[in-house]
Parts: structure tokens; C-alpha cells; sequence
């Protein structure tokens, strides 16, 4: 009896063992199977993770090696412009800031938080990027996404909404770079020389992203493979989001990174203007070339046969004369070309093109060599004319300019046109960057009303050839404020009508020595000959319908091509000319049309459209 009582008592306790124990064990299995997955196999060398301060370097931006980080801006956030929305629940589940710009981009940071709660974090800020030939900016959104859903849906109670931006057309793109931006942060916060697998994984996943996206821009060009290693990349973010979780230490991170990046934008776009107003004053070496072997078969020629024909056409008022200044070959070629070939009749044009004496020679080769027989062309010395003062070049250089063109005479000899062409009443004047599209006979009916020059106004706000009096004119100076105003409505040398009896009558050449003069003693405007050209010619003025000269093909003025279609003179104005290498592609066309590169000169000197 007692070895029966033996064995219940050890069964009840074994029972009573199993009841206890079971649901332990059971717990305890259950709690490793919802642990993070695979946290061991990518968290070696992280017991040691410091978060440095140097900043998170993108490669399209050279940085420098040993610099440290560049602190934040001392505002970050304003109230009116960020529109920022918090919200803290009373049991400290979730935090988060939401923050929406009509015109950033998201991106998405996922997985960054604590490990017993959700945090989401929108950190803003602008970041100017550089763009194909556009120098556009874009403010971008940094979002530090939920620890536990990479993805996470929005619910009913709370809006999770992404604003892209206007021009933001091609999404998969953006997210892509996205994605290679988030893998360079995760990267910078790994100790320094780490070779973990999380930190192997991401740049192996980043390099493979960079060579299938390349410089592809639209999504439409994507390949199936791109969309695949995204997939793979955002596994990897994942796997980071779990690992690199401290939030405070990504945005300040972040923040630092988006101030030095404008800097560093900012110091490059000054060097990109700079290298661009270089490129504009040198000559190619082509050009170079060409003048070179003109001149040279020049003074080979006898002298009698260096005259040009229908000499007795130069003076004759009855015809059509048109004037330009260049010391450029194949710019005053272009110009006398496209005159001349859209004309309806070109027996009554008379081009005069007046150049300096280096240059003579080129010039006066070339139309001897390419002379159209319909037309009458004059080859003129500025330097064998007795109408500049003896000291202009002194002058010139008072201005203080480090661009020679606008210290050039050529540029400045406009305005002793009565001087040059004594015989003439009217004239139309180009600048040697222009082409003429469509017969310019009717200018010569258009009734002056009293005044000297016909032009097309500039001073319409929101149109690309936009220019305002006192951008370049100092209206502090006393004397300016008290002659001229601001308001008044500016115009566009390039393409103009001129009055040359008008001229004289009111002495006008004097009025420019005038003001020319005491712009060397102060400084009274920018340097060049448009705005003293305001000046001179102040009230002066007959504006032209604009569809007789459309202008901003020589710089990035967004000129619709319907308006370039459409008009008569087109003007290159700005440092992209269509000879140089830096000219707009979308709009050299126009001018390589009216270029011979079929011509043995220009074939040997490596002279191609």
C-alpha cells in the first residue's frame, strides 16, 4: 500500500513538473522564432560602432579627405514653410513628424528606430543638384521610415502621403538614385574598415544599382534587370535599417550633409561659369586655322585681284544696305549667307562687314573665295578710318573689363555709324551671332516716326530675353537717377534699323563721347555697349514686333521652337555661340545650315558641324 502511494505522489509531482515547465519552454521557443532573423550573421564588429562626424559623401560631389563635417544652419525648420505636423501619443508607441513640400522628392530610410517602438522621422531641407545641361534645384526629403515595415501601409487613422514634384515625371529613376544615396549613408556608419557582411552586401548591391541605372533618365529606358537589383537592394536597406538604428544620429547626419552638399554645388557652379566664360573668349583652334590659311593665301594674291566687284553699289541709297562687326570668319560668312539666300531679291542688298586689321585679310579672302555674284559686299579697315579718337583704346580699357569683347572697338564703333557710312541714310545693323531666316525688305518701309533706331523691346517680365534698366545701370549715382529712369523700357542691339539722317540731326555720336567719357571717370554701368546704348539712344527707340529678332539661342533661356520657327533674325546672345564647342546643341541647326563644311578650307582645318 505504501509503494502504491509512492507512485502516485511522484506522478502527481511529475505532472505537476510538466504543467509548469511546459508553457516556459513553449515561451521561450516562441520569443526566438519572432527574434530578428539572421541577426548574428551581419552584426559582427557593430559592438564597436561609433558614429563618426564626417560628412556622408555622394560620388557625384569631390570631397576632401580629412575635413570635418561642416555644422548645420543655425535655422532649420520655419513654421510657415515646412508645415510641420507632430504627433505624441500618451503611452510613447510612436512618434512622428510629417513634413510635405509640394515640389521635394522623397526618400525613404527604412527600418530606423528603436527596438520597442516606431519612429518616423521627415527631415527637409534643399539640396541644389546640378542636371544634364540644366542647372536646376530640387529640395529633397529625407524620410526615416518605420523600424518594422520597410514599406509600411498607411491606416485609417493616419495619412501617409508622398508629395513628388511637379517635374518629377520618370519615378522609378528617382527612386533608384534614391536607394544608392540611402546604401552611402548606411556605409558612412560602419566603423572604418569594417568588412562585415551587412557593409559587403550593400556595396556590392550599390555597384550592381550604379551599372544597370548608368546615365539613363526616363523609366522607359530602365531594363528589367535594373528593376531586379533594386528588389535586391532594398532587401539590403532592410537588413541595415535593423542594424545602423539610431535615428537622432541619421538626421543630424543628414542635415550636415545636405549644408556641406550646397556648398560644395555652389563652389562648383562658380567654376562652371567661370570655365564657361573662358571657353567663350578663346578662339578654337579651327578657326585659328582658318584665319591662318586665308591670310596666307591673301598676300600670295596680286593686288589687283584682291578688290572686291560692284564696287559702284557701296554708297548707292536706292539699295539695301546692311552693316555687321566681326573680326570672326565664319560668324560674318554665316550672317552675309543666310541674308542673303532668304532674300526675295538679293541684287538689291549691299552687305558692308567691318573688321580690324588683323583680321582684314581672313575676311576679305574668304568672300573673295565665296563671293555671291547677285550681291554687293564691302570689306572695311575700322583701323584705316579716321573716326575714333586717338586715345579710344585707352579708354576702352578704363572700363575694367576682363572679357576683351566688351573692350573691343569693333564692339564700341557702332555708334560712329553716320562717321563710317557718310552716303547712307539707313541702314539695318547685326551683330555677327545672328541668322536671318525670312526677306527683310519690308524694314525698309516701316515709317521711324522721328526716331533713330527700330528695335525689339526687352523689358517684358517673364520672357527670356527679359532686361531691366538698372541691372546694369548704377541709378545710385545722382546723375543717372536725375537723367534716365529705371522703368524705362529697355531693347536688344543684334538687329537693328537705323536712321542715319535722324542720327546726325540730333547729334548723337556727341552725346555717346559724352557719356562715355564720364563713364571712364565712374563707375556708371556694367561694361559693354548695350547700356550705354540705353543711354544714347534714351527715348530714341521704335519698338519692332518681336517676331523680327528672337534671342537666348546662346545661353539656356528655354526659347520655344515655334518662336524660333517663326522669325525673321534669330540672335545667339549670351557665351554658348553656335561656333563654339559650349554652344546649345538643340539650337546650332540653324546656324550649320548656312555653314560650307563641304569647303576645302574648312576640311583641313578640322572644321565639322
Amino acid at each position: 500500500m505504501k509503494q502504491i502511494r509512492r507512485w502516485l505522489r511522484i506522478l502527481i509531482l511529475s505532472l505537476l513538473s510538466i504543467s509548469v515547465f511546459a508553457p516556459i519552454i513553449f515561451v521561450s521557443n516562441r520569443l526566438k522564432s519572432i527574434a530578428p532573423v539572421g541577426r548574428r550573421e551581419f552584426i559582427e564588429e557593430l559592438s564597436n560602432i561609433r558614429f563618426r562626424t564626417n560628412d556622408l559623401r555622394l560620388s557625384a560631389i569631390e570631397h576632401e579627405d580629412g575635413e570635418g563635417l561642416k555644422g548645420p544652419r543655425l535655422i532649420l525648420f520655419k513654421d510657415g514653410e515646412l508645415n510641420s505636423v507632430v504627433r505624441d501619443n500618451s503611452s510613447d508607441e510612436s512618434n512622428s513628424v510629417t513634413q510635405s513640400n509640394e515640389k521635394g522628392k522623397t526618400i525613404d530610410f527604412p527600418g530606423i528606430g528603436g527596438n520597442n517602438h516606431k519612429e518616423q522621422v521627415i527631415v527637409s531641407q534643399k539640396m541644389k543638384v546640378s542636371s544634364d545641361a540644366k542647372d536646376q534645384s530640387l529640395p529633397i526629403t529625407f524620410r526615416l521610415a518605420n523600424k518594422t515595415d520597410f514599406k509600411p501601409p498607411s491606416s485609417k487613422g493616419e495619412k501617409n502621403t508622398r508629395i513628388q514634384s511637379d517635374r518629377a515625371i520618370d519615378v522609378r529613376i528617382k527612386e533608384i538614385r534614391d536607394k544608392i544615396i540611402q546604401a552611402k549613408a548606411y556605409l558612412n556608419f560602419a566603423p572604418p574598415g569594417s568588412n562585415s557582411q551587412i557593409v559587403k552586401e550593400l556595396r556590392a548591391r550599390m555597384k550592381d544599382l550604379e551599372r544597370a541605372v548608368g546615365d539613363v533618365t526616363k523609366d522607359k529606358d530602365l531594363s528589367k534587370s535594373a528593376l531586379r537589383r533594386m528588389k535586391s537592394m532594398e532587401g539590403a536597406l532592410y537588413k541595415a535599417s535593423r542594424v545602423f538604428n539610431n535615428c537622432p544620429a541619421i538626421a543630424t547626419k543628414l542635415r550636415a550633409m545636405n549644408y556641406n552638399t550646397e556648398e560644395q554645388v555652389q563652389a562648383q557652379k562658380n567654376q562652371a561659369s567661370y570655365l564657361m566664360h573662358l571657353a567663350a573668349r578663346t578662339t578654337p583652334k579651327g578657326l585659328h586655322c582658318l584665319s591662318m590659311r586665308l591670310t596666307s593665301e591673301y598676300f600670295s594674291l596680286d593686288p589687283e585681284k584682291r578688290q572686291m566687284p560692284n564696287q559702284q553699289n557701296y554708297n548707292d541709297p536706292n539699295l539695301n544696305h546692311y552693316v555687321v562687326f566681326s573680326d570672326n570668319v565664319l560668324a560674318s560668312s554665316v550672317v552675309v549667307n543666310s541674308t542673303i539666300s532668304s532674300s526675295k531679291e538679293p541684287e538689291k542688298i549691299v552687305f558692308h562687314v567691318v573688321t580690324d586689321s588683323l583680321n582684314y585679310p581672313a575676311i576679305s579672302m574668304w568672300f573673295l573665295l565665296n563671293m555671291e555674284s547677285r550681291s554687293t559686299i564691302q570689306i572695311q579697315n575700322i583701323d584705316d578710318m579716321d573716326i575714333l579718337p586717338s586715345d579710344y583704346d585707352q579708354l576702352l580699357m578704363k572700363q575694367n573689363s576682363s572679357d576683351p569683347r566688351f573692350i573691343s572697338t569693333l564692339n564700341h564703333a557702332r555708334f560712329y555709324l553716320p562717321d563710317i557710312f557718310p552716303g547712307l541714310n539707313k541702314i539695318v545693323l547685326f551683330d555677327h551671332d545672328v541668322v536671318v531666316q525670312r526677306d527683310l525688305s519690308r524694314l525698309w518701309s516701316i515709317d521711324m516716326k522721328g526716331k533713330v533706331v527700330g528695335a525689339v523691346e526687352t523689358c517684358l517680365e517673364g520672357e527670356p530675353s527679359f532686361h531691366s534698366m538698372s541691372t546694369f545701370i548704377n541709378f545710385s549715382d545722382a546723375w543717372i537717377a536725375g537723367k534716365f529712369s529705371p522703368k524705362a523700357c529697355t531693347w536688344a542691339f543684334g538687329m537693328n534699323l537705323v536712321d542715319l539722317g535722324e542720327w546726325r540731326r540730333r547729334k548723337l555720336t556727341s552725346t555717346y563721347i559724352k557719356y562715355f567719357t564720364l563713364g571712364t571717370k565712374r563707375p556708371l554701368w556694367k561694361a559693354g555697349s548695350l547700356p550705354i546704348g540705353w543711354l544714347t539712344f534714351y527715348r530714341q527707340t521704335l519698338a519692332l514686333d518681336k517676331r523680327w529678332h528672337v534671342m537666348g539661342l546662346g545661353r539656356e533661356s528655354g526659347v520655344k521652337a515655334v518662336d524660333i520657327e517663326q522669325a525673321a533674325v534669330i540672335h545667339y546672345d549670351g557665351v554658348m555661340k553656335p561656333w563654339l564647342d559650349i554652344g546649345i546643341e538643340k539650337y546650332k541647326r540653324y546656324w550649320n545650315i548656312h555653314v560650307p563644311y563641304h569647303h576645302t578650307y574648312l576640311q583641313r582645318c578640322n572644321i565639322h558641324g
